[in-house]
């Protein structure tokens, strides 16, 4: 889905999710607080349009969810399994859903490895140790959820 806006907006959106306050965002910049806060109302509503959206176009039941980290937690309904739509910089916008398969066979799993660490590195949490999907993605959801 296309998440239209401009890389500064983003740029402050990304400093406020890594726990910068607005006024460290606005100096970093050399401008005002209330344009730093003007800019994050906008990618905060273009954020919670794009996450609304995803849910309902996957069938998603929503959980929990938050605008400002960029993250919705929710229940498949087609697929009868707990899902995950989150923002990155680097990959935009996915939606994970979980499952206890054996990742070792699948032609992507590097992909899903690369996806999941970029992911758990943009937010600040570390993985212990699994380098299978699943496991990685366990871990790292759990992680966020209760940071939320």
């Amino acid at each position: 889905m296309f998440l239209p806006l401009n890389e500064r907006q983003f740029e402050f959106w990304r400093m406020r999710r890594d726990g910068m306050a607005g006024a460290e965002i606005a100096r970093s910049f050399s401008v005002s607080r209330q344009s730093v806060s003007k800019a994050l109302q906008g990618m905060d509503s273009k954020i919670s349009r794009v996450l609304m959206e995803m849910a309902r176009s996957n069938q998603i039941e929503i959980r929990k969810v938050s605008f400002e980290r960029g993250v919705l937690f929710g229940r498949s309904v087609q697929l009868n399994t707990d899902a995950i739509i989150f923002v990155s910089a680097k990959h935009g916008v996915q939606v994970w859903y979980w499952h206890d398969g054996d990742c070792s066979g699948c032609s992507r799993s590097h992909e899903c490895r690369e996806l999941l660490r970029d992911y758990a590195s943009e937010i600040g949490i570390a993985l212990a140790g699994s380098e299978m999907p699943a496991e990685m993605a366990d871990e790292l959801f759990h992680k966020l959820e209760g940071m939320l």
